[in-house]
């Protein structure tokens, strides 16, 4: 409720909303009925929900929001707890790296306020307040029940305390028959469904001390989305293990499997991995969409010279093709993407891959065994008796792969891996470290490409930020850096960032997929003599200008100024 009723009457009376006379006999009316103005014109109909909640934004000079057009994805909005949502009228609608969007019906509530700001330190996020109508938290706050409500409708079948279930054993008789009879087998098929409509990929079922915690990474940021009786997650890491073929029994080592299943119509495969914490096992579900169509290079947003540098890179018959980055930066879809380029009738490629992540027809796909003795160098060896053309390693991991590899690529194949290193530069040192000679990597090398993915800003609520002078001169300095081809493109004089309000579209986020951020070394006959002779940094320098090298960060912060990405996006994935 407004505080000052009188103040808020005359801003309305100011709209031409209502007159004068109707303004004194509305006071009238509350004084006789012992009911507020605020009340009175919303019971009455005599002004929209929104627009007063638009008038209050006016007086007290805080944003408002219309939470009726927007959907809120479950992560964001159970950064307020359910119960402190009903009682102060507050909703979580979005999220900006550590700043959280928050709409409050009454601003002017001090306790709701003490109360969101405990949240926020205990949870270390910062609030960005806006007001809403009482018609946009119906709306929302319903949402609190549509996932709890699946989730209990599928518990109500337990009955009675469950909280003695413990870890199932080969003694138990019929043991997958109940499991995948129980209610559970309900409630997994919720948190997947729901993992699959929030664009997740991947899902965490977490054990703690009093609950089990389901978490989804949304565009490479984990959100918690729902939290279930201590109770039951027994059950569900179960039912997951007898879907995925793996040892009920079997609590104590990890595990690792797989899954297809038919989800509206869809087969999406799941990677399932199992391991035992101290309060139970957690299992993290790798969602693995099948695609109909491979991505292009530039639908994964790599420029265009980057694209025409691989392009380039592929057409020779061998050597190899190294893409580099953490766990998560897209190196996998690339090398499929590369792969798709590839491939023809005339050409017989083979991966080798843990697991095969993806299906393309055409392609021979083996997924190694380590249990059976099915390691990367051993399939490697068999690999070069199958005559094949083009080898795709899934990871560079040891020294014999490694000498494998270089020898494949010796031998007239092309060999595409990936290595974990930070940069492109850091790659020639890494193979060395594992065992490669200098003199063969001098031969073998064609390219690496090292990436990131950065959140991609939704086009549909995109719109143009005000950046500090500092920013805006560390910005500049870091494209100074960059060859011309480059700073042609931009206005530097002009400094524009761009970052997304928060839509349906996107689900409040104000992102919608993943762009990404890359620099390639193309190794040139005197990068190559470089190689075999060892090299510093400052003697590479001058011969990467001459390739229009670009650094992870220049090419971040120049998709932040054409209004792919975010800047702070930029800033938070291209961390060394």
């Amino acid at each position: 409720m407004f505080k000052d009723q009188q103040i808020l009457a005359e801003a309305i009376q100011k709209k031409g909303i209502i007159k004068p006379d109707l303004l004194r006999a509305l006071n009238q009316q509350g004084l006789k009925e012992n009911r507020s103005f605020e009340e009175i014109i919303i019971e009455d109909n005599i002004i929209d929900e929104e627009q007063l909640a638009q008038i209050k934004s006016e007086i007290l000079r805080i944003p408002y929001v219309n939470l009726s057009e927007i959907s809120v994805p479950n992560n964001f909005l159970n950064m307020i707890p359910k119960k402190v949502s009903e009682n102060y009228k507050i909703i979580s609608f979005a999220r900006e790296g550590d700043k959280v969007k928050l709409a409050m019906m009454d601003p002017q509530d001090f306790k709701a306020i003490e109360a969101v700001e405990f949240l926020a330190k205990e949870e270390h996020f910062q609030v960005e307040y806006f007001i809403m109508s009482q018609r946009s938290f119906n709306k929302i706050f319903k949402q609190y029940e549509i996932l709890s409500e699946e989730a209990e409708e599928a518990l109500a079948g337990y009955g009675g305390d469950l909280e003695g279930v413990k870890a199932p054993t080969d003694e138990e008789k019929g043991l997958e028959a109940t499991i995948k009879s129980a209610p559970v087998s309900k409630m997994v098929l919720v948190i997947i469904r729901h993992a699959i409509d929030g664009r997740a990929s991947d899902i965490h079922i977490e054990p703690t001390a009093t609950e089990s915690r389901v978490r989804y990474r949304i565009d490479g940021v984990l959100h918690t989305s729902l939290v279930l009786p201590k109770y039951i997650h027994a059950s569900i890491v179960s039912r997951i293990k007898v879907l995925s073929n793996l040892k009920l029994d079997e609590t104590r080592k990890p595990q690792d499997g797989r899954i297809r299943l038919n989800i509206e119509g869809r087969n999406i495969d799941f990677r399932i991995s199992t391991l035992p914490l101290y309060d139970g096992e957690k299992v993290v579900m790798r969602i693995l969409a099948t695609q109909d169509k491979i991505p292009t290079l530039s639908d994964l947003g790599f420029n265009d010279f980057h694209v025409k540098a691989i392009e380039n890179g592929i057409k020779k018959p061998h050597g190899m093709m190294l893409i580099t980055g953490p766990t998560g930066s897209g190196k996998t879809s690339t090398l499929y993407t590369i792969l798709s380029m590839l491939n023809s009738e005339g050409i017989n490629i083979i991966t080798l891959e843990d697991p095969v992540e993806y299906y393309v027809s055409g392609i021979n796909q083996s997924q190694i065994n380590p249990e059976v003795g099915y390691s990367f160098a051993s399939g490697l060896r068999s690999i070069l008796r199958q005559d094949p053309n083009i080898i795709m390693l899934g990871e560079i991991r040891d020294q014999e792969s490694t000498e494998l590899v270089v020898h494949a690529s010796l031998t007239g194949h092309m060999v595409l891996s990936t290595l974990h290193t930070n940069d492109s530069l850091g790659a020639v040192p890494r193979l060395i470290d594992m065992g490669a000679q200098q003199f063969l990597l001098a031969s073998t090398m064609n390219m690496v490409l090292a990436q990131r993915l950065a959140r991609r800003i939704c086009e549909k609520c995109k719109y143009e930020v005000e950046t500090p002078a500092d920013i805006v001169n560390k910005v500049k300095e870091e494209i100074k850096g960059a060859p011309e081809i480059y700073q042609e493109e931009l206005d530097l004089k002009k400094i524009v960032f761009y970052k997304g309000k928060g839509c349906a579209i996107c689900g409040g986020s104000g992102y919608k997929g993943r762009v990404a951020m890359a620099e390639v070394i193309q190794f040139t006959d005197r990068l190559k003599e470089l190689v075999a002779t060892g090299y510093k940094l400052s003697d590479v320098m001058p011969e990467l200008k001459k390739q229009s090298f670009i650094t992870l960060r220049q090419d971040g912060i120049i998709k932040a100024l054409k209004g792919y990405t975010a800047l702070e996006e930029v800033f938070r994935v291209s961390q060394m």
